[in-house]
This record gives structure tokens, sequence and C-alpha cells, in this order.
């Protein structure tokens, strides 16, 4: 599935989502909930070009089937690129894993996996609320280092 959105530029007022997942109608789903939020969404065949997009495009949201494209946790390329990460960039994605296994908004599962929002799979029908309410947490709880950085960034 290719939308029109994937051959846009992106602008950095843009919210933005990159959607790794590849049973199609997850991704469906998932382009459906994300075009209604207002992000630009990017889509993408290979984990390699995925890999590109994360090293020259900020994204806010990156979605990440646990076994995209046959991988499994932890040989998952996107992930543990997403995991390598300088501190300052890692925080730029807001990063929801897609799960078969694991419950759905489990702060604990989340740490685990080195990702802010685990869903499950089966709750994709609740993908919307959930995200709202876990990237509204990840700013509540980012928004005093943002604002340190930005007043030492000033001086």
């Amino acid at each position: 599935m290719q939308p029109g959105p994937e051959t846009s530029l992106l602008d950095p007022s843009d919210n933005t989502a990159l959607v790794c997942v590849d049973h199609q109608h997850d991704q469906t789903l998932l382009v459906a909930h994300l075009t209604h939020m207002a992000y630009k969404v990017h889509l993408s065949p290979s984990a390699e070009d995925i890999l590109l997009k994360l090293q020259t495009n900020s994204y806010n949201v990156v979605i990440v089937s646990e076994n995209f494209k046959g991988a499994t946790p932890q040989t998952n390329p996107i992930l543990r690129e997403i995991v390598q990460q300088p501190g300052s960039q890692r925080r730029q994605h807001f990063v929801v894993l897609l799960s078969d296994h694991l419950p759905t908004d489990d702060a604990m599962s989340a740490f685990a996996q080195s990702v802010d929002l685990t869903i499950n799979n089966r709750d994709l029908a609740n993908f919307k609320p959930v995200l709202r309410r876990g990237l509204a947490q990840h700013r509540e709880l980012y928004q005093p280092l943002h604002d340190a950085l930005t007043t030492a960034a000033v001086m």
C-alpha cells in the first residue's frame, strides 16, 4: 500500500509518522487512524528503507511491528537502530511497539522493550485513544526537559 502522502516531502511543522507494519489490514487501519489524527504517514517495503528514513527524517511517531518482515523483538533491526540512537535523537520519536503477546499500554513491557508504548494487535481498533493517551503522558513527562534544553540553548 502506497498512499499519496508517501511521496510528499516532510515539513518541520508536520506531524509525521513512520509505519513499519507488513500486514496489509493492520497497515490500512493504522494509516486511517493516523491520517484522521492529522499525521503525514510514511510506509516502507523494507527494513533497509526504514533505517534510511530514520537516519534522514525525524518522525514524531514510529510504529513498529515486533515481527516486521519475519523478525523477532530481539532481531528486529528497526528496534535495534532506535535503541542505539543518541538520547537526544531518540527522544524525538514516540515509538510504539505492536505485539501479539505484550499487553496494551503496559509501562513495564514498554520499558523492557525500550519503546514508549506497547499495543497488543488485538487492540488495534482502540489505537487512536491509546496513542493519544500515550502521547499526552509522554509530553507531560518530557516537557520540563524540553523547556530546560530550550532555555539552555538561548543562553
